[in-house]
């Protein structure tokens, strides 16, 4: 299994209908909060805020060289906890303590932090953010006009975000963005004045694009958040074999 890297995206700790796309792990957590601020997607402080801290770092297969970040998964602990050594390459997720304990049967939260390593089945599941747009934010980095960095917040659906162009609003002259790492996205072509995004994304087994088309208004700003006035509900299919009725009910 590939060595641990520390990024951050979403989970979900609960338990739900038979899905296709089960596995089996064995997961841990973080002791520290602060750990929560260091991972590879970017996203600093502003990941502890994510869904109510419900939020895990994984592998290099679920990160995806940053297209997997802010990805949504249900999980929930196996009949027969775990009684492995506590090593990293063990385990597909570090969990933050509250996903961690919110795994457990009601009032057992403690119980479940007590073995620090538990056998998990997980599966990635759409993500929902009601009444809420996907969101642009201009990193801090950026340079208005020219020089653009920016990641995604509140991705819907379970899709991957790869490639985005952009272009001056009512120009259908378009430049395309380059992943920098992690959820970042950067171009030092960006043209002056607001701006319009495409976003392709995974859908069924193909591609989709997503056209929002005023986003950045003509003084945007490094530090600021953006509604697109779009949200991506579409769905990914991902190739892989019926699962077992006993694996998840």
């Amino acid at each position: 299994m590939a060595l641990f890297l520390c990024f951050l995206f979403l989970i979900v700790s609960s338990a739900a209908a038979c899905d296709r796309c089960v596995h089996q792990s064995k997961v841990a957590y973080f002791s520290r909060a602060s750990a929560l601020s260091s991972g590879a997607c970017g996203y600093g402080s502003m990941a502890i805020g994510f869904n109510s801290g419900n939020l895990a770092a994984a592998v290099s297969s679920l990160y995806k060289d940053g297209a997997g970040c802010g990805a949504c998964f249900q999980a929930r602990t196996r009949d027969h906890p775990t009684s492995l050594p506590y090593i990293w390459w063990n385990t597909d997720f570090v969990l933050s303590s509250r996903a961690f304990m919110a795994m457990a049967k009601k009032d057992r939260g403690q119980d479940i932090l007590k073995q620090g390593i538990v056998g998990v089945e997980y599966k990635r599941v759409p993500c929902e953010y009601k009444n809420q747009n996907l969101a642009v934010r201009v990193e801090e980095s950026s340079k208005n006009p020219n020089y653009l960095a920016i990641k995604l917040l509140y991705q819907g659906g379970q899709t991957e975000v790869v490639a985005i162009d952009f272009a001056k609003v009512g120009s259908s002259n378009w430049g395309f963005m380059s992943r920098n790492y992690g959820a970042v996205w950067d171009s030092d072509r960006v043209p002056s004045g607001a701006l319009q995004f495409r976003f392709v994304v995974t859908g069924g087994f193909d591609g989709k694009t997503i056209w929002a088309r005023n986003v950045l208004p003509e003084d945007w700003k490094p530090g600021m958040t953006y509604d697109s006035g779009v949200q991506i509900t579409d769905i990914a299919q991902e190739g892989c074999s019926p699962c077992d009725d006993g694996i998840w009910k």
